[in-house]
């Protein structure tokens, strides 16, 4: 069956996808405009709306609206929804990678929002800066109430004209390695049609 095969493509194909969209953030760049101050000031910036959201008080709703804006402002959204969606954007048309996009913009807004809710009572702090082939690894550490702390470290280049993040860990777990993961799961299941995807991704934001 097409899905079947589908899923066989992916086996095949996703180490080399992985090595290839990779490269992206590890490849030989030209030098860094980036400082490190200015990569710590981008996340130290970051860091403060978000805690700022997470003592508000607002409902789930309003919270999730707030991090949706937060994530638009500080994030490289068109790099991290690429290569979420890995190989596949080879073959989407531009129509198809906006609105791609845009979905996968709310998405992770939604799902990510909900769990920096779990904070509330907490705050994270900003702990230092390490130059990476990329950008900068900026490290952070949540203070949750009745937890022990956990590290929620963020990755930040300026390869797209602005100083912005692309990628982000709580506990180790990679965001676009897993969404990565994710996406190619909910494709596999329709088939592979894009616009399918697409369309169930829009009611999950």
């Amino acid at each position: 069956m097409q899905s079947e095969t589908l899923t066989r493509r992916r086996m095949m194909t996703g180490a080399a996808a992985l090595t290839g969209m990779a490269g992206l953030a590890v490849a030989p760049m030209p030098a860094i405009a980036l400082t490190s101050s200015e990569a710590r000031s981008l996340v130290d910036r970051l860091v403060r709306e978000i805690n700022a959201v997470i003592a508000s008080g607002k409902s789930e709703a309003a919270m999730i609206r707030d991090f949706e804006s937060i994530f638009a402002r500080y994030a490289d959204v068109p790099i991290m929804a690429r290569y979420a969606l890995g190989i596949d954007s080879r073959r989407a048309s531009p129509a198809q990678l906006r609105a791609f996009t845009e979905a996968f913009q709310d998405y992770i807004s939604t799902k990510y929002g909900r769990r920096f809710r779990e904070f509330i009572g907490g705050e994270i702090r900003v702990d230092g800066a390490r130059q990476i082939n990329s950008g900068y690894e900026i490290r952070s550490t949540a203070y949750l109430r009745g937890e022990a702390p956990f590290e929620v470290t963020f990755l930040v280049s300026d390869r797209s004209g602005r100083d912005l993040f692309f990628n982000m860990f709580i506990e180790g777990v990679n965001l676009l390695l897993t969404e990565r993961t994710e996406i190619g799961a909910m494709l596999d299941r329709r088939g592979g049609d894009l616009d399918r995807m697409i369309a169930d991704l829009r009611t999950l934001g």
